[in-house]
């Protein structure tokens, strides 16, 4: 499912490493507060797919992605992209990327962290990418 991490580590001076501020990038799963939320929109913690770059997430302290979830019922959902099996607590499990639920969420504010899956394949990205661009036709 995933095909690398993120890292953010520079070097000092000297050569040893410093780290550097965490950022999300495109691409990339991190864990983001649902909270608060209204009707059908998920809630709580869950994994998140980041559609925005570094660049604007580190200036405007927005992230803009799409929610992930294991609910079953989302086999039949044709807006939820299949991404792999999940490993963990939800071990065997199917995570789906929710493409008709995009968001955007101050992720400084609401402390989201990467996820342990890292970043998703550049297959299965462009799969989520198209299915998006079905539902809001940006070209």
């Amino acid at each position: 499912m995933v095909i690398g991490k993120n890292t953010a580590t520079g070097q000092t001076a000297g050569g040893k490493p410093k780290p550097k501020s965490w950022t999300p990038d495109r691409q990339e799963i991190i864990w983001i507060d649902c909270n608060p939320q209204v009707g059908r929109e998920m809630r709580d913690v869950h994994p998140f797919l980041v559609l925005s770059p570094r660049i604007f997430n580190e200036k405007t302290s927005l992230v803009i992605g799409l929610p992930m979830t294991t609910a079953e019922y989302n086999a039949d959902n044709p807006f939820a992209v299949a991404v792999g099996k999940t490993s963990g607590r939800k071990t065997g499990q199917t995570s789906y990327v929710l493409c008709h639920q995009p968001k955007s969420f101050d992720w400084r504010l609401r402390k989201a962290k990467a996820h342990p899956l890292g970043v998703l394949s550049n297959t299965l990205f462009a799969q989520v990418c198209e299915r998006l661009n079905q539902i809001i036709q940006v070209s």
